[in-house]
């Protein structure tokens, strides 16, 4: 796996596989890359300064949830 950051378009790109990419499919702010046989190649986040700031802002809410007494 690997990973890499284009400042300039705040885009985020995560490797999953070298297999060649068949067709992409939008979700919400990320567009995943197939092979032919549906498997996930390439995660491409868009703005993803903000996705990762509200993702941690929920991981971290959810942990102090967690946390406290019921």
């Amino acid at each position: 796996m690997e990973i890499s950051y284009d400042r300039e378009k705040d885009i985020m790109l995560v490797e999953l596989s070298t297999r060649p990419i068949e067709y992409a499919e939008k979700m919400g702010p990320i567009i995943v890359h197939f092979t032919k046989t549906e498997k996930p190649v390439l995660l491409e986040i868009l703005d993803a300064s903000e996705f990762i700031a509200a993702t941690l802002k929920t991981s971290l809410r959810a942990k102090e949830e967690k946390l406290q007494p019921a």
